[in-house]
């Protein structure tokens, strides 16, 4: 596996490319797959923070941006989503909120929230990364991947990435 460089944004931001395109060079087979970011709903309940919350929720950018991590229960092999909360603020001060799941309203089977990694770059925003699985309905398998993200707070938009394989 691919050393990730933590000191420095642009590096790991580059390394995290280069570690998506050798994951995707030596997994095989790719699966085409999806990741949707989408506005909060009923995934984002409180209720839906994963226990203990000290482990499953982190703050970036001075407090101003917050990642938990979500369990809806069902369905089980898509129960896992992942909550944003950030800048930019509406007319009122209320910050954005997204879910980013798998497809639609279905999660995936796992994320790996005590393995988050950030980093900054000014020109892009804040970066993401994080293992997990996606469940493979063909076998009832867990897929192992990495999901990406990069949240620009300026405008709001979240850009995401995942590699997948078996």
């Amino acid at each position: 596996m691919m050393k990730r460089e933590q000191n420095s944004s642009k590096g790991f931001s580059m390394n995290f490319r280069k570690f998506l395109a050798v994951f995707a060079m030596t997994v095989t087979p790719m699966l085409a797959t999806a990741q949707e970011v989408g506005e909060c709903d009923w995934r984002s309940s409180a209720r839906n923070i994963g226990e203990p919350w000290a482990d499953n929720t982190r703050t970036f950018s001075n407090g101003k941006t917050r990642l938990a991590l979500l369990d809806t229960i069902e369905p089980a092999a898509g129960s896992i989503h992942l909550l944003i909360i950030s800048p930019p603020y509406d007319e009122l001060g209320s910050p954005q909120c997204k879910v980013i799941s798998h497809f639609g309203s279905v999660g995936f089977t796992g994320l790996e929230f005590s393995q988050l990694e950030a980093s900054y770059d000014p020109s892009t925003g804040l970066t993401f990364v994080l293992p997990g699985a996606i469940y493979n309905p063909d076998n009832g398998s867990n897929i192992p991947m990495f999901l990406g993200l990069t949240l620009n707070q300026a405008t709001g938009v979240i850009t995401t990435e995942m590699a997948v394989g078996e």
